[in-house]
């Protein structure tokens, strides 16, 4: 049995993940400082039972060197997730961007090879890609980075490549594309777009776009985020490496407007905004080199991803206060 330790892991990814890990039979240690996680992304642990011999949840913060530490040992392979998201946020806070993000990630890199575990898993973000007007976006692409967020994740990559390479800890960074799907938080003003909009519809508020709406996105749902990560720890020869994660296709957000409305048998018009400082205009992700060195395929395709979470906000619309 392998042991896991999914930082990050009480949040929407991360919850995502260790419940895929439980129910393969595997140990998992989750690590989070619940400033945006949710004990009740969890529930699925003391729903099934789950022994404390294969699961282990420490309540601390990646910027506490020794809680990094404690929770790296034993440990086989390190999946971190724990990170400030916000492209907008960082905007305005880009010192606890580059404490939380850039420290806490050097702080697990550190602790992870002090334990010598395997391999260490980066969550890093398109957001890297910037204002590129080179589509499909490769790896070997240059950055074109435009927030205090994207600069934090670049730099994770980097720490990760020279730990790799100097440190004797093999790391992989996996480059999520506009990740959704249930238990995505909708309930702040800098909320990611599709349950944003899913809660606008039910409330009959029409959605709210940053734009003129032909902004896209390569949409990817939770659960193929899920696959990639694992893969990642397990696929041989792959140390130092980069990976986009994604669907490899993209829609527009006045699509997903169009497709909302046709989950909830409604015609809500969006509401136009002047565009927000921070955000690219287009993503589309080559998914190429992940196809051929992870084995990575999606199995969810946007319209398949947008049902099973609208339906998952629909069976409790509590979820969209």
């Amino acid at each position: 049995m392998s042991k896991f330790l999914v930082t990050g892991g009480a949040g929407f990814i991360g919850s995502h993940i260790v419940e895929h890990i439980l129910s393969e039979g595997q140990a998992v240690i989750v690590l989070d400082n619940f400033s945006s996680g949710k004990e009740t992304n969890l529930s699925f642990v003391n729903e099934s039972q789950i022994s404390s011999k294969q699961y282990c949840l420490i309540k601390d913060d990646i910027r506490d060197y020794e809680a990094c530490l404690k929770a790296c040992s034993g440990v086989d392979y390190v999946l971190h997730q724990a990170a400030l998201r916000s492209v907008p946020k960082s905007m305005n806070n880009p010192y606890e961007y580059n404490e939380v993000n850039i420290g806490g990630t050097l702080n697990m890199l550190r602790a992870a090879q002090q334990c010598n575990v395997k391999r260490f898993i980066f969550a890093s973000s398109s957001s890297i890609y910037g204002m590129t007007d080179k589509f499909p976006e490769r790896e070997t692409d240059y950055p074109l980075l435009i927030s205090p967020y994207a600069l934090t994740k670049l730099t994770g990559e980097f720490y990760c490549r020279i730990f790799s390479e100097n440190f004797n800890l093999e790391t992989v960074a996996l480059r999520y594309f506009n990740v959704f799907g249930p238990r995505q938080a909708p309930d702040d003003e800098y909320a990611a777009v599709i349950p944003k909009f899913i809660c606008c519809i039910l409330k009959d508020i029409c959605p709210p776009i940053f734009g003129n709406g032909k902004q896209s996105r390569d949409f990817t749902f939770v659960k193929d985020v899920v696959q990639a990560n694992l893969l990642a720890a397990k696929i041989p020869d792959i140390s130092g490496k980069v990976f986009n994660i994604a669907s490899g296709s993209d829609n527009s957000i006045v699509e997903l407007v169009a497709i909302l409305n046709q989950l909830a048998g409604k015609s809500l018009q969006p509401e136009f905004l002047p565009e927000r400082a921070g955000d690219v205009f287009k993503t589309l992700a080559d998914i190429s080199n992940s196809k051929k060195s992870l084995g990575f395929k999606p199995k969810f395709d946007f319209k398949q991803g947008l049902s099973l979470t609208y339906d998952w906000f629909c069976a409790d619309q509590s979820r969209c206060r």
